[in-house]
């Protein structure tokens, strides 16, 4: 028990040492998500592979990732966050320089699903941990630690295209690596020890270690699934159809993601401080509807810089929905935190994984304006089970 002692007392000063690791950890997962992204033209072009092959290997990423997702949800509620993340982080660490190694798509395919796998892994133990700093320092800091991870995959991306151009592949996967391990070492050091989250499901109510014991995660779940969708559909969607729809060039077509993303970091960096002042509930419904109306916006656009300005203003408002629905599921009564916030993982994670490379084979037929209308519809059901956030604020109830 002495290993909760931490979690027992408010941690002091506005930047305790707890609340910089768990935000490098959060960096560092989020670097490797950037670098990944050039990682799929580079393996396209080495190994010589079709469109139908490099679909496979980003299929591989999103099995992994739900693969091994629930596995941590569990080995957290067993040993805790910062055991897991420090073992998942660890083997996380080595499947960028397997991925340069592979020498064929099997072998690539095999070292992309344990990418995704660990990056999934590590990101369920990392939210786990945030939300124990976040019950310890009586404040939020979810959407502030999301930011980090959007800062690490904006390093993540825009460095790597350079380093595979001027150094290979191979010592773009070594530099990326041994910096990645140099964030790893400073966050493992300072990491808050958490115990088994079994006993405090012990102590708050019937222990409940098991994803079929509440309802809750799977609502919560949805309504992260939900949320992320809104993000998916314009990262993998708004370059098709500004270039396409609103015959914009290439140039212009590739703000739209970007004025998303920009949008999104800012935001989170601010959202702790709205959720304290505004409480989780309305910040949510007021993001959400920000969301609903940027998407309509970008939809209904008669000209590109119009549906830009509508994906800068869905960024503002999908910004902080997420962290606030991991927050919540990492503080539902009497469930242990690595259940609630596995599930809602998977499920949200799915949203920019899955779902978005469906709604492209219906745009096929209706055009992307009638997705980026009809998607954010999903939003009025979030709003509508919005109340649920409540979890969110009990942070400051410890």
């Amino acid at each position: 028990m002495a290993q909760n002692s931490t979690t027992s007392s408010a941690l002091t000063g506005r930047y305790p040492r707890e609340r910089i690791a768990v935000k490098l950890l959060f960096l560092a997962n989020g670097l490797y998500a950037g670098a990944w992204s050039l990682k799929v033209p580079e393996l396209s072009g080495r190994l010589d592979l079709s469109p139908f092959y490099v679909s496979l290997l980003v299929v591989c990423y999103g099995i992994g990732s739900i693969t091994i997702m629930p596995i941590a949800g569990s080995q957290i509620a067993r040993y805790g966050s910062t055991v897991v993340a420090k073992i998942t982080a660890s083997i996380f660490l080595f499947t960028m320089l397997l991925i340069s190694l592979a020498p064929n798509v099997w072998t690539a395919g095999a070292a992309v699903f344990l990418l995704g796998g660990f990056a999934g892994a590590m990101d369920v133990a990392m939210n786990a941990n945030a939300v124990e700093v976040e019950k310890s320092m009586r404040k939020s800091i979810m959407s502030s630690c999301h930011a980090f991870w959007s800062l690490g995959g904006l390093i993540g991306s825009s460095v790597s295209g350079f380093m595979i151009d001027n150094f290979g592949q191979f010592m773009h996967s070594v530099i990326i690596t041994v910096a990645n391990a140099g964030v790893l070492f400073v966050a493992f050091s300072m990491l808050m020890p958490d115990g088994p989250h079994v006993e405090e499901a012990h102590a708050t109510a019937a222990p409940k270690t098991s994803i079929f014991k509440s309802p809750l995660p799977w609502i919560i779940g949805i309504m992260a699934l939900f949320c992320m969708i809104q993000e998916g559909v314009v990262i993998d969607w708004s370059a098709l159809y500004l270039n396409r729809e609103l015959a914009s060039p290439l140039t212009v077509a590739a703000l739209g993601a970007g004025a998303m993303h920009g949008t999104m970091t800012v935001m989170r960096l601010l959202g702790d401080g709205i959720r304290d002042r505004f409480g989780a509930v309305r910040t949510m419904q007021v993001s959400g509807v920000i969301a609903f109306s940027g998407l309509i916006i970008a939809g209904l656009a008669p000209h590109a810089y119009v549906a830009i300005a509508g994906f800068a203003l869905c960024g503002i408002g999908v910004s902080n929905m997420v962290p606030i629905a991991f927050s919540a599921a990492g503080n539902l009564p009497g469930m242990a935190k690595g259940v609630g916030i596995s599930v809602v993982t998977v499920m949200g994670y799915s949203g920019t994984l899955f779902f978005p490379t469906l709604f492209g084979f219906v745009a096929e037929h209706t055009g992307f304006s009638a997705i980026f209308i009809g998607t954010p519809m999903l939003l009025i059901v979030v709003l509508l089970l919005s109340g649920l956030m409540r979890h969110a604020d009990g942070i400051k109830g410890h």
